[in-house]
């Protein structure tokens, strides 16, 4: 079963969405540094349309410079379109903001034409912190889970720029299942919607594949890395557990808490600097559930008619 969240509020969210963006002049869209292109909102993207827009790889101290650096070419080498990587507490980067908000609309400014600029993202990214960096002050609420945000928030940068801060957003369908996984692994769905032994498992599988250095310096399992890659990721996930203790009674390995371990350790980067996709392997992702996608529609479409010709 594949992650879905998507509550009430932020169907009003899109609907507000959709009316601030008539008078916006740059759109920033933060993501995730672990995960740009799942944390890329689709809905957004057909939303904005052809305004300028900036990406920001949020938490870049958390995720691989190597992968970061293959994602801010992606995103830079799209149209109307500039790419930076930060992290939301550090002031330097942050105060870039402005700079590269103005080379994007330079029609822009000044007292008559202030710069109108809408930050937005998907829940738990970090817009609040990095908006507090900005002020230097708590201006937005922040904390770390989803959904904390419910209105939008109007923040003055400078006197001739203007930042709108929108709720965190998902999309009605997350049709690619690695996508889910990433988002709640990241903490950018409610826990009631995913089971955390299967997306810690989902995680394994990436991280014994691409950073089994990593999980054999944290856990210290005993085992090299060629070993560790061709572990199946359950027997992993109960090696952690027994190290970490999350044991039931008569020494049965609680594969919930383990999971939790590993989710709680991905988020915080006590595993290291990981980043779950590149430009080439989400691409491949989003193809095949787009595949998957036209496929069962194809064949509701064939039931529709035959059950329309009975």
């Amino acid at each position: 079963m594949s992650v879905q969240w998507f509550p009430g509020h932020m169907h009003a969210t899109q609907k507000a969405l959709r009316e601030r963006l008539k008078a916006t002049d740059v759109v920033i869209e933060l993501l995730d540094a672990r995960l740009p292109g799942s944390s890329a909102n689709p809905l957004l993207a057909q939303l904005i349309g052809d305004r300028p827009r900036l990406k920001i790889l949020n938490k870049e101290d958390l995720a691989d410079p190597i992968r970061t650096a293959q994602w801010l070419a992606h995103y830079s080498a799209q149209p109307r379109t500039r790419a930076i990587a930060l992290h939301a507490h550090s002031p330097g980067p942050a105060r870039t903001l402005v700079a590269e908000c103005r080379r994007l609309a330079p029609h822009r400014g000044g007292m008559v034409k202030p710069l109108r600029v809408l930050i937005a993202g998907i829940p738990n990214v970090g817009k609040s912190t990095l908006i507090n960096t900005l002020l230097g002050k708590r201006a937005a609420k922040a904390a770390d889970e989803p959904g904390v945000t419910r209105q939008e928030q109007r923040v003055v940068l400078a006197d001739d720029v203007y930042l709108y801060d929108t709720p965190g957003l998902l999309w009605p369908k997350i049709i690619v299942p690695e996508s889910g996984d990433w988002l709640a692994a990241s903490g950018a769905v409610g826990r009631n919607a995913f089971d955390e032994e299967a997306v810690a498992l989902a995680l394994l599988r990436v991280l014994r594949a691409d950073y089994p250095a990593l999980l054999e310096a944290r856990y210290r399992l005993g085992l090299t890395a060629p070993t560790i890659a061709a572990r199946p990721e359950r027997e992993l996930l109960a090696a952690i557990g027994r190290k970490r203790g999350a044991l039931l009674p008569g020494g049965r390995i609680d594969p919930h808490k383990a999971g939790e371990a590993v989710l709680t350790d991905f988020r915080t980067g006590a595993i290291g600097r990981i980043t779950l996709e590149t430009p080439a392997s989400f691409a491949a992702w989003l193809q095949a559930a787009r595949d998957a996608e036209a496929q069962r529609q194809a064949r509701r479409t064939e039931r529709q008619t035959r059950d329309t010709g009975k």
